[in-house]
């Protein structure tokens, strides 16, 4: 088995077929969308594929070290995962193709007018292994 996170993006990915942000989407749309994820993760988890998964907030804040006593919140011009993260899903699949599978199911939820989103998800391997460094 291996795991994989599924990240739903706000932006930076290609646009989506149905693309129009959440933000604008009625309540029941909103609830379509929900549900189906919840079933889709639901499914998952009576095969055990389905490890965790979130959406997340909007808001957020850098955070970093800056000395002994000063953990300082910074935001800068920079691109932040609060404006490009939507949510996450980690599978935990028996390789790379199942993984490409279930993205490409999770990518048919439903957005607007009740249509399928058809977004981009980004595929990304948990590191199983340190990277061998040669010099």
């Amino acid at each position: 088995m291996a795991k994989y996170l599924l990240l739903k993006h706000y932006r930076g990915a290609p646009a989506a077929v149905n693309d129009i942000p959440m933000d604008r989407w009625t309540p029941e749309e909103i609830s379509a969308h929900i549900r189906y994820m919840n079933e889709f993760a639901a499914r998952l988890e009576k095969t055990g594929e389905f490890v965790d998964g979130q959406a997340l907030a909007p808001e957020g804040a850098w955070v970093r070290y800056d000395g002994e006593g000063r953990p300082p919140v910074t935001d800068g011009p920079f691109a932040e995962t609060k404006d490009l993260i939507a949510g996450w899903m980690v599978i935990d699949v028996d390789g790379y193709d199942r993984a490409v599978e279930l993205a490409g199911e999770l990518s048919a939820a439903p957005g607007a007018g009740g249509r399928p989103i058809h977004e981009w998800l980004e595929v990304r391997p948990f590191l199983t292994a340190h990277p061998t460094v040669t010099e």
